[in-house]
């Protein structure tokens, strides 16, 4: 057979078994686009005092919905590429000696043993006395035990050789052995169950047998499943790398006890590598619930999904639980997990990776603390409302999936990875979203048609019909969507566009309303909102449902320009400020729509050197860059900044395409003003106008010839006299 080459960008991988051996990704998922370099931003936080419009469960509550599942996206449309699309590395670890991973005295910490049974305090000390490992807890009476059960030597099964413990888990201990019958390769038993009835535990191997058929590239692997002297094991994959839970326990010993956080980008492409091994554990029905820094192991420049001992089927629900207070999702306990319970876990760790998160255990054991308490949640927005949502208190309000998640997690990547990168620069290069097209617009005015659209959902069963409607006027279009051979939702959608457009915002608010009554988690349809409100001059509620779309997607860009202009026009200029910054460092097709909105507000409140510092960002390959640097020769020309003020006006416009006209009027401002300084005795020999030294009889020659221009291009008899007149009037006085 064959191998066939992965067609994600940027990965050498092969694909096995349906999946990639490198990134995980399924075959035939080529839809990402392509990496790009170092991109992104870091949003203000003024956008957390905006309010928002209702969406998903506040919406479903609101209305009386009766809504209990989220309908999520197709996956498969989100697939994506591994280690963040090559946005940022991570210093790589070195493969461990297994044997010096060996814990030459197994203990458990005395503040580390509970009471298996009703987690009270157990094995403590007392007066002087050492706390005992093994007992029955004063409580409830229930036997504990913290003493390793094999030692080095030990034969399990007559295959799996001890040699020492590796660490002590939420089951027990976990052991280093040799797999005699295979190679002397490395293993790990991890213990299963204690259990005095050979049938009970027989029946929970049986059980857990289905573990054996998880093969992922990204997960580690399960060889066996195995009983000794009335325990069962694991036997698992070796995988020789330090766990995250490890690498923020050095980082915080390097800084004396101090607590040192992953740096964002580098947590984030964490957990951007591993989330496909999430969704090849949903896809086969499979829940990992047991989800923390603890159970990703770095190894080299890559990452590995371990300790599968939690892992349950969706439809299971008599198996016991496991979870870890603090990263578990709070409706567990009642409900039972999910994959929306699985993505919190996602979102928890990844809090605990980037903060001192203080009191995820106990005070903010199911919420987040407000940016008010975390510097980080301030400086960066997108992050912040990323882990809002997937950590959402409504298991329906979180992602819905680890793709979009992922998704999700690549922009925010960008973002970050941007402001690191060129802080006060643009964005070079550009990555497609797949949710939304680029924006149109090209210059200074924007309106609600010049954000970018939505892209339709490949998956939708209209959308092959869809795609063959390419009727230009919106009101004709109407007609045709209204004859859809059947209604879906991106007919419905489509019908709102196209009502907008038509300025039947009757039609289109209804379309709207039809949709969020059937998903109110639709956050496509509050785009629309969004457009509708700014199409008719409704700014506050255009930002409210912009902003909505924000928190849904908070790592795409479209909403955050979109929110930009609805804050600029209702006033929230600093907000807007930021969120243009954002769309100007992180991708190419916003920096000059971006960049425009920018000069906007620092020339509405006297910044012109700031507003000439945000055109400078349009770049010459852009269709902007004549209308930017005409905006720049204007400002600088009325700047009041004296002779070199005005020797860069005229030498902004020298390398575009300018009505003639409008330059020669520039060009008589430019000269009439040096002409003025000169004669004011504010002379500067180190300036040149149009190639001439700044003094006045080069001004003189020169405004007169720009007169004289001037006239020949006007087509109105009685300003063409005037010129004629002003030339005449500065031409200086000669013997000829």
């Amino acid at each position: 057979m064959t191998a066939t080459a992965c067609s994600q960008p940027g990965c050498t991988g092969t694909i096995l078994d349906g999946y990639c051996d490198v990134c995980g990704s399924p075959a035939g998922a080529s839809d990402f686009p392509a990496e790009a370099t170092p991109v992104g931003s870091v949003v203000g936080t003024g956008s957390a005092r905006l309010a928002s419009a209702p969406i998903g469960s506040l919406r479903a509550a609101a209305s009386g919905s009766k809504i209990t599942r989220r309908l999520g996206t197709s996956s498969s449309r989100l697939r994506g590429a591994r280690l963040g699309a090559g946005l940022t590395t991570v210093p790589p670890v070195p493969v461990t000696d297994p044997l010096a991973a060996i814990m030459k005295h197994p203990q458990v910490p005395e503040d580390r043993r509970f009471c298996p049974s009703c987690q009270a305090p157990v094995g403590r000390s007392r007066d002087g006395h050492p706390g005992r490992t093994e007992g029955f807890c004063p409580k409830c009476r229930a036997p504990f035990s913290f003493a390793p059960k094999l030692a080095a030597g030990d034969m399990v099964a007559g295959q799996y050789e001890v040699a020492g413990c590796l660490a002590h888990g939420g089951m027990g201990w976990i052991y280093l052995a040799r797999d005699r019958n295979v190679s002397d390769r490395w293993v790990v038993l991890k213990g299963l169950l204690n259990s005095g009835d050979p049938d009970a535990l027989a029946a929970a191997i049986a059980e857990r047998q289905f573990l054996a058929q998880v093969a992922h590239p990204l997960i580690v692997e399960i060889y066996n499943f195995v009983s000794h002297e009335g325990a069962g094991y694991i036997v698992m994959e070796y995988v020789g790398g330090v766990s995250l839970k490890s690498i923020l326990k050095d980082r915080m010993a390097a800084k004396g006890g101090v607590y040192d956080p992953i740096p964002v980008d580098q947590a984030i492409a964490y957990l951007v590598e591993v989330l496909p091994a999430f969704g090849y554990l949903h896809d086969l029905g499979l829940l990992y619930c047991d989800f923390k820094p603890d159970n990703i192991i770095q190894v080299g420049d890559a990452v590995k999904l371990i300790d599968l001992g939690g892992v349950r089927r969706a439809d299971d629900v008599d198996s016991a639980i496991y979870g870890t207070v603090g990263y578990q999702a709070p409706e567990v306990p009642e409900v039972g997990p999910s994959v929306a319970s699985d993505i919190y876990t996602i979102g928890r760790t990844l809090a605990v990776l980037v903060t001192e998160f203080r009191g995820y255990q106990s005070r903010y054991v199911a919420s987040l603390p407000p940016p008010s308490e975390v510097p980080l949640f301030r400086e960066q927005d997108s992050l912040y409302r990323l882990l809002v949502k997937a950590c959402a208190a409504d298991p329906g309000d979180r992602f819905a999936t680890a793709d979009e998640l992922r998704v999700q997690l690549l922009g925010v990547l960008r973002e970050v990875v941007a402001e690191r990168s060129a802080p006060g620069g643009a964005a070079t290069h550009s990555t497609p979203s797949l949710l939304f097209l680029a924006p149109t617009a090209t210059g200074d005015e924007i309106d609600w048609q010049h954000l970018p659209a939505l892209r339709v959902d490949e998956h939708d069963p209209m959308a092959p019909w869809l795609a063959t409607v390419s009727v230009a006027a919106p009101d004709a279009r109407l007609d045709v969507l209204a004859k859809a051979p059947s209604a879906s939702l991106e007919t419905r959608l489509a019908v709102a566009r196209a009502a907008i457009e038509a300025g039947r915002i009757g039609l289109a608010d209804t379309s709207i309303a039809e949709v969020l009554a059937e998903d109110p988690w639709e956050w496509r349809a509050m785009w629309l909102s969004g457009l509708s409100c700014l199409s008719r001059d409704d700014v506050e509620g255009a930002r409210a449902a912009f902003n909505a779309v924000y928190g849904q997607v908070p790592g795409e860009l479209a909403p955050k320009l979109a929110l930009a202009v609805a804050c600029e026009r209702s006033g929230a200029t600093d907000v807007a400020e930021s969120l243009y910054t954002v769309c100007v460092r992180t991708d190419a097709n916003y920096v000059a729509v971006a960049a425009f909105g920018l000069a906007r507000i620092r020339r509405a409140r006297n910044d012109l050197k700031g507003a000439i510092t945000a055109l400078d960002l349009v770049p010459p390959t852009s269709g902007a860059f004549p209308q930017a640097r005409w905006q720049r020769a204007g400002l600088l020309a009325g700047s009041g900044g004296g002779l070199p003020a005005l020797a860069a006006a005229l030498e902004s416009i020298s390398a575009v395409p300018v009505e003639p006209l409008a330059r020669a009027r520039l060009t008589l401002d430019v000269l009439e003003g040096a002409l003025r300084e000169v004669l004011a005795g504010r002379r500067d020999r180190r300036v040149t106008i149009l190639g001439k030294p700044a003094e006045e009889r080069p001004l003189r020659d020169g405004l007169e010839t720009a007169y004289r221009e001037a006239a020949e291009l006007v087509a109105d008899r009685t300003e063409r006299i005037r010129l004629v007149d002003s030339a005449n009037r500065i031409r200086r006085w000669t013997l000829v």
